[in-house]
């Protein structure tokens, strides 16, 4: 017994281009950027990032 398999499985499913091939992709709006962010903010999240890293490091290490 064979199966089947009816739908189409193309790339171009779904997905139209309004724009020309040389043109690139429109801008998309960003909810969130780093570049965004000022400079004692990126030092905050990197302080943050790192606290919590170095927490793994140590829980794993007990």
């Amino acid at each position: 017994m064979a199966l089947t398999h009816s739908r189409s499985h193309s790339p171009a499913q779904g997905h139209a281009h309004r724009h020309g091939p040389a043109t690139p992709h429109p801008a998309q709006a960003a909810s969130w950027s780093i570049l965004r962010m000022t400079v004692l903010a990126r030092l905050g999240a990197a302080a943050a990032v790192s606290a919590g890293l170095w927490a793994v490091v140590w829980l794993a290490m007990r």
